[in-house]
């Protein structure tokens, strides 16, 4: 078992979210806020629909964590160009700043440990995290253009 590769996975997973937790939970938030304003913010217009795939929770734990979004001013909801019944979720620019702080965090901790390796460790990192991604959910990273690095 991979019990070094898992205690440092552990480790790095920690303080990589532990920044953000603490400005998400200023705003009375959490890490399924932090999950929507990512990638709303990385795929502006997504439909609530493709929300529900990325993430793989319930309609109702997504609804209430959109409302909090949509009613503190950090997301807004539009109906479809062509489908009414469409929900397309943006970034408003209190969203797009406060997703900013807490990328900010987390890059704080990602450039320097990328930094400290040789030129082609970026893409090799990249390859192993698409390698822990199940099978059936890797045409989702090329959609998102999460792999176009690789």
């Amino acid at each position: 078992m991979p019990l070094d590769v898992m205690g440092l996975f552990f480790f790095a997973y920690r303080d990589f979210v532990g920044d953000a937790d603490a400005l998400l939970e200023r705003q009375g938030f959490g890490r399924a806020h932090h999950r929507v304003l990512y990638f709303v913010n990385l795929r502006p217009g997504m439909p609530v629909a493709d929300l529900l795939d990325i993430l793989k929770i319930t309609k109702q734990s997504l609804a209430r964590v959109l409302r909090q979004l949509i009613d503190n001013g950090y997301i807004e909801q539009r109906t479809g160009p062509t489908d009414r019944r469409q929900r397309l979720l943006y970034a408003t620019p209190k969203g797009r700043e406060f997703f900013e702080v807490l990328s900010a965090t987390q890059t704080r901790r990602i450039e320097p440990a990328i930094a400290g390796l040789p030129p082609e460790a970026r893409r090799m990192i990249l390859k192993f995290f698409v390698g822990m991604v199940d099978p059936a959910d890797r045409g989702m990273l090329e959609r998102l253009k999460l792999t176009e690095n690789l």
